[in-house]
Parts: C-alpha cells; structure tokens; sequence
C-alpha cells in the first residue's frame, strides 16, 4: 500500500510518498482502508517533533481517517467487514490502510461521506466537549471563539450558536469573518485591525463575554481574557500561534472566572463512554442537518504535504482532506 512517511522531524516538504506493507491487524483493532484523511493542525506540530504525541521514527502522519472495514483482529466485536467508518488514530492515517483500536472506532451513517466523515471527529468532538462539558454554555450566554475561521473554531461556531449562544467570531480578516457569519456566527472581529478587547466590551455592551473559546494563544489569549464577563470561562484549546500565553491571574480573581483546560484526547481515553454518547449526539446532528464540517478543499495522497503546507500558512478555511482514490 502507499503511504505518507516521515523519515525525520521538520517541515512538510520533507514528507515522502512510498510503498509500504500492510499493517498486522491486532486482537481488538480492525484494519481500515482509508478513502479520506482530514488535516490538522496537530499533524503540523507531530511531523516537527512539536506536539504532546511523539510517534518513533519513521511514521505516517494522519490523525484521522475515514473508510471501510477491510479486516478484523482476533475478538474484535462491533464491526463487520465492511462497515463505513472513522477513526481518531494520533497518527498513520495519510495512507491507503491503518489498522487502529476498535476502541477509536465509529460507525458513520449513510448520509455521511467519507471527506465529511474525515473532517468531523476531532474538530466537533473538541468542540462539543469544549462547550458542553467543560463550558456548561447556557442559550442566551455570548461565545467568543477565536480563529473560528479554522477547523476546531468553525465547529465551536456552529455548535455554540446550535446550543443557543450568541456567538462572536474572531478572526484575522473579512473573508475569513465571512465564513464564519454563513456558520452562524452573530457578530466578527478582525483582530489583524481591531482592539479584541475593546471590540468585545463594545459587542457585549460592557458586560463582557461569558465563553472564551482560544485554540490560538499568543497575544490574543490575554486580551480576550481581560473581556472576560463574571463567572465566564475561559477554555484552553490549543497555541496555533506558537506562543504559550502567559497571563496574569489577577484577571481570574477579579473576574471570578474560570480557565479550563479542554483536552479532549485525554478525556476519550479516560472516559470512553462519555465520548461515544457525545459523538452519537453528534452523529444525530449532522443526519438532521444541524451541523456540518466545512471542507474547503481536498488534495489526493501525492499532496499530502502541499495540504499540510497550506495549513502551516494558516491558509485554511475550515478543514482541508486528503483523499486516497479508493
């Protein structure tokens, strides 16, 4: 089978394409061959030697997939041959089969395709647990998400205006607010031309934001926290800006606001039941069209990198998908 491999830690370029085996099916994994592979931000950091994952040397990056049973390992239950799927794999999945967990494995209905389904599992699931379960969000509560334009920010938009919140966009242009506004977003911020702080005091009438939703960091974390409204949380998502923030936590007693830490890999290990009863919510939403991934481009296998490279650039809108040819 062909795959996407790194041999050593750096930038996309350094990516290859080759023919590799096939991988051994597990007791208790299944061996998917893989149609579509979303991209992420993670998968920019991991072939960097940057993330909290750290994969041995060579692998395949890829931390989710979507395709169809091919293989069973020895007790595997839940699954037939097949069966469409997706999978949260960390990595290995920007080739033509993974083999992976049973445990990371999800049905998807027929109403789903496989570049959709490839660009669902990690940007709603981190989203959904973000706002539902770490946030609380209540209707009527404002959510200021920064980079909304991009993969997990985009979701946090339309689930943050599906749970009934007011949802303020922010982001580093007007095409990228634009997207954002047809995903429902009430009201945008250019933070590359505008003061975050003083734009958010201005949009919520003094009384600041009662969710912040910051996959970026950098020198927006500050300024949105110091919009913060009483009793408002904060949630940590991620640095897509390279910089881990440093602020002053006089802000959080003064406020009497919570910053919550949203690591949604951590919590579908550590409480699986959870996970799947909020994915099943999920998958309901998007079969009665409430929600759905923006998928703004996709790039055959050979492009994997070039994929990767636009989202390095932050040139992404939404979620960008590579695909297989199977």
């Amino acid at each position: 089978m062909r795959a996407v491999v790194c041999k050593q830690f750096g930038p996309p370029r350094g990516l290859v394409l080759e023919e590799v085996p096939s991988p051994r099916v597990k007791p208790g994994h299944v061996l998917i061959e893989v149609h579509a592979a979303g991209v992420n931000f993670p998968d920019v950091l991991v072939i960097q030697d940057k993330y909290q994952f750290k994969p041995p040397l060579p692998f395949t990056p890829g931390g989710e997939v979507a395709g169809v049973v091919k293989e069973l390992g020895e007790g595997t239950t839940g699954f037939a041959r097949g069966d469409r799927v997706l999978a949260s794999t960390g990595w290995g999945g920007f080739a033509e089969e993974i083999a992976c967990d049973a445990t990371r494995v999800f049905a998807i209905p027929a109403e789903m395709d496989f570049p959709d389904a490839s660009a669902f599992l990690m940007t709603h699931g981190t989203s959904h647990y973000a706002l539902k379960d770490r946030a609380a969000i209540r209707p009527g509560e404002t959510l200021a998400v920064l980079g909304a334009a991009g993969g997990v920010g985009l979701a946090a938009v339309e689930l943050g205006k599906l749970m009934g919140a007011r949802v303020i966009a922010c982001a580093s242009s007007d095409e990228k607010l634009d997207v954002c506004r047809k995903h429902g977003a009430d009201e945008g911020v250019n933070y590359a031309r505008e003061d975050l702080k003083e734009r958010l005091k201005v949009l919520t009438g003094g009384q600041g934001v009662d969710v912040v939703y910051d996959p970026v960091g950098g020198p927006f974390s500050e300024p949105a926290l110091r919009s913060m409204a009483w009793e408002g949380r904060f949630l940590v998502i991620g640095f897509a800006a390279g910089e881990i923030p440093r602020p002053p936590l006089n802000l959080a007693l003064l406020k009497g606001c919570s910053i919550v830490g949203v690591f949604w890999g951590a919590f579908t290990g550590r409480e699986p039941e959870r996970n799947r009863a909020n994915i099943a919510e999920l998958m309901r939403w998007y079969v009665e069209g409430k929600i759905r991934p923006y998928v703004s481009a996709t790039y055959p296998l050979e492009e994997a990198a070039s994929a990767l490279e636009a989202m390095e650039r932050r040139e992404v809108k939404g979620k960008v998908v590579v695909t297989t040819g199977r």
